[in-house]
């Protein structure tokens, strides 16, 4: 489901696109290929924050939908259409799982429109897929570190928390900050190519699942949040993107 798309501008670098690029795949432009390669070249490994981030959202929704029993979803920010989207990993579980994926195209988010949670659930067509009565898988991927403290990324989520009733789950990755000079680097070169931005503390991403049981393991990084096999000691850079998973 999308909302009125500001003006299309292949010179301007687009989030999802250069995360687009990073994953390996070509729905991306050379603007967008410029600021991905920034971080390949200047933060070598980097990338696998990309990777481990994807990875851990498609094992969140098989989770959910094959041993929770969820059969709708409401995926935030979802990002350009690419491998295991989260309805083929959902239905691949449930085949009646539904999905409402939520502004795929980050410049929308930019201009303010994106998250509009009460618009949102509204929505005639989110109101047709998703039955607000019975439980929801809420998605946020990756994506909450590109809303500035000013457009209240908390109170987005609470009123989608708020939304769906006992028994949803809510599903947060999140880049954090560490304090060092990898964490402060990455963020910087993230706020000037796409003008935003803000990684937060572990205390800060906890906040987000206020109201809801934190299921193990907790709030962790993205390679270690229930992996298939164990990752090994991780780098410095995939210790920089955590996910959790909570119940409502």
């Amino acid at each position: 489901m999308t909302g009125p798309a500001p003006p299309f501008n292949p010179n301007v670098p687009s989030i999802a696109r250069t995360y687009d690029y990073l994953l390996g795949d070509k729905d991306n432009y050379p603007v967008d290929r410029e600021i991905g390669e920034i971080f390949i070249q200047r933060f070598p490994g980097a990338v696998q924050i990309a990777v481990d981030n994807r990875r851990s959202l498609v094992r969140a929704v098989d989770f959910m939908a094959r041993d929770l029993g969820v059969t709708q979803f409401l995926d935030l920010g979802s990002g350009l259409p690419t491998a295991d989207n989260v309805h083929q990993v959902a239905q691949g579980a449930n085949p009646a799982a539904r999905v409402v994926y939520v502004d795929n195209d980050p410049i929308v988010l930019a201009h303010g429109r994106a998250l509009q949670s009460e618009q949102i659930i509204a929505a005639k067509e989110t109101n047709t897929l998703i039955d607000f009565g019975r439980p929801v898988g809420i998605i946020a991927s990756a994506i909450l570190h590109h809303i500035v403290d000013a457009e209240d990324p908390l109170g987005i989520i609470r009123a989608f928390r708020d939304a769906v009733p006992a028994g949803s789950y809510l599903f947060i990755s999140h880049f954090r900050t560490l304090g060092d000079p990898d964490s402060a680097a990455l963020e910087e070169v993230m706020f000037q190519a796409f003008g935003r931005g803000a990684w937060r503390t572990d205390a800060q991403i906890a906040q987000y699942f206020e109201g809801v049981k934190l299921l193990t393991p907790g709030i962790v990084p993205c390679a270690q949040w229930r992996p298939e096999q164990e990752p090994g000691e991780l780098s410095a850079f995939q210790r920089l993107v955590v996910a959790g998973l909570g119940r409502k």
